[in-house]
This record gives C-alpha cells, sequence and structure tokens, in this order.
C-alpha cells in the first residue's frame, strides 16, 4: 500500500512540476518530525522524486534546498518539542508505543553530542528521537543547529542523488 502512495507522489511531481519543491519540502518535514516519522516513513517518496527530477526539466537545486530546509525545520520543532515537554514527550502517542526509542536517543547524544544528530539524520528510529531528546536534555541551541542544517543538506542530497541515480542505472540498462 505504501509502495502505491510512493508512486502516486512521483506520479503528481511528474505531471506539476511547479509543486516538487512544496512537496519535497513537506515529506522531508515529516520525515524529520519527532511524531510524524514513525507513522509516515517518507524517504522512499523522495528517492522517488530524485528519478523523476533525473527524467524530466526540473531543477535540482530548488529541489534539493526544499528538502533539506523541510527536513531542518522539521529536526527544529523536534528539538523544540523536547526542549519544552522535556522527558514526558516520552509517555506521549505514539512514542508511548516505543518506549525504547528515547532512552537509545539519550544514550545516542551522549555518546557523540553533535555529531549524533548528524549522524541520527540518516538512521529511521534515531531520526525521530535523537533531536527530540538533543531537546529533552537541553542541548546547546547552536551546537544542535549547526548539525541539523549540516546534515539536512547532506540527507536532502543523498536522498534525491540516489532517486536520480537509481534512474540512469535503470535507463543504461534498459534503454
Amino acid at each position: 500500500m505504501f509502495e502505491e502512495y510512493t508512486q502516486a507522489v512521483a506520479d503528481f511531481v511528474r505531471a506539476h512540476e511547479v509543486w516538487a519543491a512544496p512537496i519535497v519540502g513537506a515529506l522531508a518535514f515529516g520525515e524529520s518530525l519527532a511524531f510524524i516519522s514513525l507513522l509516515l516513513p517518507a524517504w522512499a517518496m523522495l528517492v522517488a522524486i530524485g528519478a523523476v527530477i533525473s527524467g524530466s526539466g526540473i531543477s535540482f537545486w530548488p529541489i534539493l534546498v526544499a528538502g533539506a530546509i523541510g527536513a531542518a525545520l522539521g529536526d527544529w520543532l523536534s528539538y523544540w518539542v523536547g526542549l519544552k515537554l522535556g522527558p514526558a514527550v516520552a509517555h506521549m502517542w505514539p512514542l508511548s508505543r516505543h518506549p525504547e526509542l528515547i532512552p537509545r536517543g539519550e544514550r545516542f547524544v551522549k555518546l557523540w553530542g553533535a555529531l549524533g544528530i548528524m549522524i541520527g539524520r540518516f538512521f529511521g528510529p534515531l531520526r525521530a528521537s535523537v533531536p527530540l531528546v538533543a531537546g529533552i536534555f537541553a542541548m546547546p541551541f547552536w551546537q544542535f543547529q549547526a548539525a541539523n542544517f549540516v546534515s539536512a543538506f547532506i540527507w536532502a542530497a543523498m536522498l534525491l542523488t540516489l532517486g536520480d541515480g537509481i534512474s540512469k542505472i535503470f535507463k543504461f540498462i534498459w534503454p
């Protein structure tokens, strides 16, 4: 069923190129937001849109910037929620259904610090909890934001470029 949604989003972007950047920004935001990312794994849609970009006239850079900003804002909001709500957030749905995420995120952030923010962006369950945990344990704001924005650009570029590369491989193998 998720594959159908992924295909529908990719088809929509192919047909309505002007919506590519806002869609990528919204998907990256949702994928990086602590609560939503557990329910909406949007990374596959971002890879699919990267494949669409390859075969169309859509400019890569605005899509990359939209994806990176969306991802950074999602983590920023997760950090803020953790900062404001503190450890009580672990008892809220959907995190209450995944009680292991907050302790795992805490260990990870304490071990790696700001580098953990960058590393955590590339691993599904950590992507959902690391910014939240950084807020809960009051990681210094600018330290968090520097790691957040740098990793957001790398992450968005990686997913979109992966889609582009897969598309080119398929075109090479099956012209």
